[in-house]
């Protein structure tokens, strides 16, 4: 069973009127903010990892 374009777009239209737009959009940079986060702090982490003078043993 797979989904095809036309199964895609009823899903999104039917996500669009149960969600709005706005909560969507507020969703969306929601999540973009928390991923950056996400990545600045694991670069953070290997960042202090490979430094000596951090050594945190």
């Amino acid at each position: 069973m797979s989904f095809s374009i036309p199964h895609l777009l009823v899903f999104l239209a039917v996500v669009v009127l149960l969600f709005g737009t706005k909560k969507l959009r507020n969703l969306g940079s929601d999540l973009g903010s928390a991923l950056k986060g996400f990545k600045k702090e694991m670069s953070e982490d290997i960042e202090s990892k490979n430094d000596p003078k951090l050594d945190n043993k």
